[in-house]
């Protein structure tokens, strides 16, 4: 297992949409592996693979809040199939914009479809702050980030931030 950079905004490979997986392949379970190194490491609740640099329609979740225990989740190829009417306000972040954090209304439950690390074909139904973390990185394999939510202002204040900074770094 391998802990991989993060794609950090401004770039542009987080605007780009995912491609869907085929077979299950050792390659696909590195990806996994590796990106439950990362996330963990961020330390994060979620992550796309998109975000790692791969293009590939897979995440990684992990909402567990106990101290020592984990609860690994992975969704390849995952949808949306059903989302309640009821909305939830979560104050979001993400490993991508870090340190930056901002109020997005989503649906509170959500049922999604999705494959496992097995490649066989599941659906869960989710509340709470899963719903939220599912919602936030099947966005991240369409390309859509999490500030695209927020008001344009605050939206192009982020993204003027991290574009001085990447410039910045790159001097």
């Amino acid at each position: 297992m391998t802990i991989r950079p993060l794609v950090i905004l401004p770039d542009p490979v987080l605007r780009r949409a995912s491609d869907p997986v085929g077979p299950i392949t050792a390659e696909i379970r590195t990806l996994v592996a590796d990106m439950f190194e990362t996330m963990y490491d961020a330390p994060g609740v979620g992550l796309a693979a998109i975000q790692i640099g791969v293009a590939k329609r897979v995440v990684t979740i992990d909402t567990s809040k106990e101290e020592g225990v984990r609860d690994a989740k992975v969704f390849i190829n995952p949808e949306i199939i059903w989302s309640s009417e009821e909305m939830r306000v979560y104050d979001e972040g993400c490993l991508s914009i870090p340190e930056y954090y901002g109020e997005v209304e989503r649906p509170d439950r959500v049922r999604v479809r999705f494959r496992d690390i097995d490649g066989n074909e599941q659906e869960i139904e989710a509340g709470g702050l899963l719903s939220t973390c599912i919602q936030h990185e099947i966005d991240h394999l369409n390309g859509v980030l999490f500030i695209d939510h927020l008001s344009k202002l605050k939206r192009d204040r982020v993204i003027k931030k991290f574009a001085k900074a990447a410039k910045r770094d790159a001097a």
